[in-house]
């Protein structure tokens, strides 16, 4: 790749593993568009990195609360509010990474066509845009319930279709739960955490196995790129969406699908 191109797919993949208009939809384009050669593994792992030390440093706080609370009370009678959150991002959790595990095969071979992501993209998008004009919007994070948490984790699910968008489907179901937006947004952003951690170390193992050079400085760039892409993106998002809603996002999947679903038919 040039270093054009490895600034371009690094920015795109931090802003859009987190806001909710799906990275896979974004990454068909530059291949469509430019006719650009698919990044890599090397550099998937990069941007996973970038994405993760974001989210990760972003929260730190709300993460250290949850973590010693989950020590102290998490196998007790006596939960806290904190030990509560840790335990629904641990359950929410769960659903992806089983059917995953199942389905993986099947998602490879049949839903990762420019058709598929179209699709998804547009009626995702209008799934949100119902959710969040139909949500009370009153409940916040600490108010979720294990039911509430499974029922956001088997939305997370879905996204292993592409084009769905995993902060999209799951900022959906927290809205239609009666959550407000920037807590149904920070619970979306929690349960990123384990999701890109998982899906870092699966793709490190499969390019450990692989007999690929690397480019170092490719690297060092997706990392760099995608952490301030997506810091910065967190940030403005959650100060921001209280305020403007979800109609931005869900008009912008709109337009993107029916630009994707060109490419496919024209």
């Amino acid at each position: 790749m040039t270093l054009f191109e490895i600034i371009i797919l690094a920015i795109i993949q931090g802003i859009t593993e987190f806001l909710p208009i799906s990275s896979s939809a974004h990454l068909i384009l530059p291949s469509e568009l430019l006719g650009w050669q698919n990044q890599g593994l090397a550099f998937d792992v990069a941007v996973h990195v970038g994405s993760l030390l974001a989210v990760m440093i972003y929260f730190r706080a709300d993460i250290a609360r949850m973590l010693v609370a989950w020590v102290q009370s998490g196998f007790s009678k006596q939960q806290t509010d904190d030990s509560k959150l840790a335990w629904w991002v641990i359950l929410a959790t769960i659903p992806a990474v089983a059917i995953g595990f199942l389905a993986k095969d099947f998602i490879e071979e049949y839903a990762r066509s420019a058709l598929v992501i179209a699709c998804t993209t547009i009626v995702f998008g209008l799934v949100l845009w119902y959710a969040d004009v139909t949500g009370k919007l009153t409940k916040n994070i600490y108010q979720l319930t294990w039911k509430n948490a499974l029922f956001i984790g088997l939305a997370q699910a879905i996204a292993l279709i592409p084009g769905t968008s995993r902060s999209g489907i799951t900022m959906t179901a927290g809205l239609m739960l009666g959550m407000n937006r920037e807590s149904a947004a920070r619970f979306s952003f929690l349960l990123s955490i384990p999701v890109i951690l998982g899906a870092g170390l699966l793709a490190t193992l499969d390019l450990l196995q692989a007999d690929t050079s690397v480019d170092w400085e490719a690297l060092f760039y997706g990392i760099g790129l995608s952490f301030i892409s997506a810091y910065a993106c967190i940030f403005l998002f959650l100060s921001w969406i209280s305020k403007i809603g979800m109609l931005p996002f869900v008009i912008y999947r709109l337009v993107l699908g029916v630009i994707l679903l060109g490419f496919v038919f024209w």
